[in-house]
C-alpha cells in the first residue's frame, strides 16, 4: 500500500507575499540548516521572518541571526519560562541591543501558568517590568499567555495605551478575549494549530476577528500544522495557516497573505 502524499503547499500569486511573524530560528532543530529553512521559505513567498528572543542568550543570537539574512528581523526579551534567572544587568544589555536597526520589538514576554517554570510572582513582576521597559523602547510588544488570561490583560490593561502597539503571539482564547486585545490596539496571531481539526475554539476566532487585526506564525520549530504535524515547522509551513484562515473566511489566499503582511509591515516597521 502507498504511503500518502503530503498536500503541496499552498501557492501564491507571483506578486504576493506572507511574513512569518514569529519563528525561533536559534533554536537547536535549526543548527544545521538555518540558511537552508530561510531560503526555502524565500523561495514560497515568504517575504520576512521575525526570529524572536526569549532571554538574553537568545536575543543575542537572534540580532546575529538577522544580520546574516536580509528577510529576518528579530524581537529581544525574556520569556516567563526564563525570568527567574535574569537580573537586572541582564535587562541593561537588553536595552543595547534595542538600538539594533534589525531589531523590531520587545518580546516574547507574558506568563505561563501551564509550565510554571518560574514563581508565578516572579513572572508578573517581570513581565510589568518588562511592558514598561518595551514602552520606554517605543518597541511593540510580543505577549506570551498560557493559561494566564485574567492576569495577562489586567497588567496590559493597567499599562495601556501602547503607542508602539503589539500582538498577542500564538492566540490561544476564545472570541470575547480576542476583543479585549483588539480594543488595546493589538493584533492577534494566528498559529499553525488552526489547521488541526479539533481546534474549533481558534477557529471560531478567525471566523470572527477582522483580517485586519490578525498575524500570521509558525512558533517553528513548534506547533508545525496539518499536514507536518508532530514535526518540526519552519517559516515555509506559515502558508497552511494563511490557507486555511483563507478557508474559513471564504476569500482568497493572496488576500490573507496581503492583509496579513500589511499588519505586520505596520507593526514592526517593516517595508512593503
Amino acid at each position: 500500500m502507498s504511503k500518502k502524499k503530503k498536500e503541496a503547499l499552498p501557492v501564491l500569486s507571483d506578486n504576493a507575499y506572507v511574513i512569518d511573524s514569529h519563528c525561533h530560528l536559534d533554536m537547536d532543530s535549526y543548527s544545521t540548516d538555518c540558511r537552508e529553512v530561510v531560503q526555502r521559505a524565500g523561495q514560497v513567498g515568504v517575504k520576512y521572518v521575525m526570529t524572536i528572543g526569549i532571554d538574553l542568550q537568545s536575543s543575542r543570537a537572534a540580532v546575529r541571526i538577522a544580520e546574516q539574512h536580509s528577510e529576518v528581523y528579530c524581537s529581544i526579551g525574556v520569556h516567563p519560562h526564563h525570568c527567574a534567572e535574569t537580573n537586572s544587568e541582564d535587562y541593561e544589555v537588553l536595552v543595547e541591543l534595542a538600538g539594533h536597526p534589525k531589531v523590531k520589538a520587545y518580546g516574547e514576554i507574558g506568563l505561563d501558568y501551564v509550565k510554571n517554570y518560574a514563581p508565578k510572582e516572579t513572572q508578573l513582576d517581570h513581565f510589568k517590568r518588562q511592558v514598561n521597559l518595551a514602552k520606554k523602547l517605543n518597541l511593540p510588544l510580543i505577549v506570551h499567555d498560557r493559561e494566564a488570561h485574567a492576569d495577562v490583560m489586567g497588567i496590559l490593561s493597567e499599562a495601556a495605551p501602547f503607542p508602539s502597539g503589539g500582538v498577542m503571539h500564538c492566540y490561544s482564547g476564545d472570541s470575547h478575549l480576542a476583543k479585549e486585545v483588539l480594543d488595546l490596539g493589538f493584533y492577534i496571531s494566528i498559529p499553525g494549530v488552526v489547521t488541526f481539526k479539533k481546534a474549533t475554539v481558534i477557529q471560531e476566532v478567525v471566523a470572527d476577528v477582522p483580517l485586519a487585526s490578525m498575524l500570521v506564525e509558525t512558533d517553528g520549530p513548534y506547533l508545525s500544522p496539518e499536514p507536518y504535524r508532530g514535526r518540526r515547522n519552519e517559516p515555509a509551513y506559515v502558508l497552511y495557516t494563511a490557507k486555511k484562515i483563507a478557508e474559513i473566511k471564504g476569500v482568497a489566499l493572496d488576500e490573507v497573505a496581503s492583509q496579513t503582511s500589511r499588519n505586520a509591515c505596520r507593526l514592526f516597521g517593516l517595508k512593503g
